[in-house]
């Protein structure tokens, strides 16, 4: 995980400045759209529902059905 600095952060793969960005907190876990910037909504999640999340994109379980 990424230092807790608060900074957002988007993927180096990112197409033009048009992602989600994500911060980390010593709270919580930010989440914006970079489309929104400044003035846009931010989510914030625990850090336990963010691993829970990404875990589970890693694994596959919210892809499309086939």
């Amino acid at each position: 995980m990424a230092e807790k600095d608060g900074v957002f952060r988007k993927a180096k793969a990112s197409a033009m400045g048009n992602c989600v960005e994500v911060a980390f907190t010593q709270d919580d876990v930010r989440v914006r759209d970079s489309k929104q910037v400044p003035g846009g909504a931010v989510l914030a999640f625990s850090t336990s529902v963010w691993l829970d999340f990404t875990r589970g994109v890693k694994e596959g379980h919210f892809d499309p059905p086939r």
